[in-house]
């Protein structure tokens, strides 16, 4: 594909899908997004699934020009499968970069409403269940707590005005992922959504929440698992303690700044 010019950079979209055992619902949601944004293309990083989704995956990448594939070595995890498609898209020159969940649950007909926000002067848009307009379809009660215990959790730690820090359904500017070191983020799952918002806020892009209904999958079985969780809480904690330290540490500076002033 050609490098896109900087006048149409944002309107060349690139939406990443990671996929592992999607067979049932890549080419509806794939199918689906290329309903809702015609202009988009759709990277599909598949991590050598089992079940066939790499071959679905091929078969819609030859029958259509928007549609590309990253065959990876295994599962690798949620994180690493979008930080190889940031660095895929950031090659190519697409100025908007699109992180979209494979099994439904992130609506394409949704889309638009991020890129608009993204054309209006965001750095980085979110589409937020927890904010006013937000939903989530058919999710047990206990997933709710643990979606939002997890966003309240960050805010309190990390002092962050984002209300969905866990969402993954994001759209970022090209110079955004630029501007936040994405060859030092290591993190996975829910780890990584808060890891990447949390170095947007510190490196002072604008981030911007937008409303969506969040559906459960219909096929397939979710990814989320207790070690996801549990790394996501000791990640945010090391970094809230790291974050509240040096705001200590600066009050306690200018502290002594005063002082030496006054004496």
């Amino acid at each position: 594909m050609a490098r896109m010019t900087s006048q149409d950079a944002l309107d060349s979209v690139l939406v990443i899908i990671p996929t592992y055992n999607e067979s049932q619902n890549i080419e509806s949601i794939t199918t689906r997004l290329r309903r809702a944004v015609p202009d988009a293309h759709i990277l599909i990083a598949d991590d050598n699934s089992p079940d066939g989704t790499g071959e679905i995956a091929d078969r819609l990448a030859s029958d259509d020009d928007h549609v590309h594939v990253m065959h990876r070595k295994g599962k690798e995890g949620l994180g690493a499968a979008y930080l190889a498609g940031f660095h895929w898209g950031l090659d190519r020159g697409y100025g908007v970069l699109v992180s979209h969940d494979a099994d439904g649950s992130h609506q394409p007909e949704q889309l638009p409403r991020l890129l608009e926000a993204i054309r209006a002067g965001a750095d980085m848009v979110k589409g937020s269940r927890w904010v006013s307009g937000g939903s989530v379809v058919n999710w047990p009660k206990s997933r709710e707590l643990i979606s939002r215990g997890g966003s309240l959790w960050t805010r309190l730690w990390l002092g962050i005005p984002v209300k969905d820090a866990t969402g993954g359904f994001n759209a970022y500017r090209a110079s955004t992922l630029r501007g936040i070191s994405l060859d030092e983020v290591a993190s996975a799952g829910y780890c990584f959504q808060i890891d990447l918002v949390w170095r947007a806020l510190k490196n002072g892009f604008r981030v911007v929440e937008v409303p969506i209904e969040f559906v459960e999958r219909e096929f397939g079985d979710s990814k989320m698992s207790r070690h996801i969780v549990v790394e996501a809480l000791i990640r945010t904690t090391l970094w809230g303690i790291e974050h509240r330290l040096g705001q200590l540490t600066r009050l306690g500076r200018r502290t002594l700044t005063r002082g030496d002033g006054a004496s």
